[in-house]
């Protein structure tokens, strides 16, 4: 399986703006390239189309998504502060190859009774599930999918994602600094550059 996440990471709206633009340049390449993608989680923000993060599924599309794996760059004028000096937007990607069959090791799942509005369906039957990683605690619950399988299925997926990031968050100090000084360095270097509020791709594979 192959999972792509962008991020505006700290950065502010624009560069949420720009996430929200970079989905859009994806959706087309997967229409043209017959490739199945699956948002999987999108934090979105009230400004319409600007995200602080998506995750991605993406179908046997393992060049396409490390074609988005880096620092990129959004040179623009802001339409929310037109006033603003500042035009470079950073946002970035990175591409996560997942062993399903190893999705399951160490997790523990919980069925429930899903709630909120969904139909007959939803409110009749223990759909929703809670995937519990057993060394962290690390949980998540899920009911947005019909089917108990398509939960799991989910579950397992975000519950990669939040183990991933706290695999970050326990880095070393040292360990911190280097990734920040690379992330600097890659930023005068990033891998693809857009330009302009139509977003046209400038360079960068």
């Amino acid at each position: 399986m192959i999972l792509l996440q962008l991020s505006a990471g700290q950065g502010p709206l624009e560069c949420c703006q720009a996430v929200g633009l970079a989905l859009k340049v994806i959706e087309k390449q997967c229409c043209a390239q017959g490739v199945k993608l699956t948002v999987i989680e999108a934090k979105e923000l009230k400004e319409r189309g600007c995200f602080k993060s998506v995750l991605l599924q993406l179908d046997s599309a393992q060049h396409l998504a490390k074609s988005w794996q880096g620092i990129m760059l959004w040179v623009c004028q802001s339409k929310y502060r037109p006033k603003h000096k500042r035009k470079n937007w950073f946002f970035s990607g990175q591409m996560y190859e997942v062993n399903e069959a190893q999705l399951d090791r160490g997790v523990t799942f919980q069925t429930c009774r899903a709630s909120g509005a969904g139909g007959q369906h939803v409110n009749t039957t223990d759909s929703a599930v809670r995937a519990t990683h057993h060394t962290t605690g690390l949980s998540v619950r899920v009911e947005s999918e019909r089917s108990q399988h398509a939960n799991k299925r989910l579950a397992n997926i975000l519950l990669f994602q939040k183990l991933e990031a706290l695999k970050h968050e326990h880095m070393t100090q040292q360990e911190k600094v280097r990734w920040q000084q690379h992330q600097t360095l890659e930023r005068g270097n990033p891998i693809k550059v857009f330009k302009g509020e139509k977003f046209s791709h400038s360079h960068g594979s």
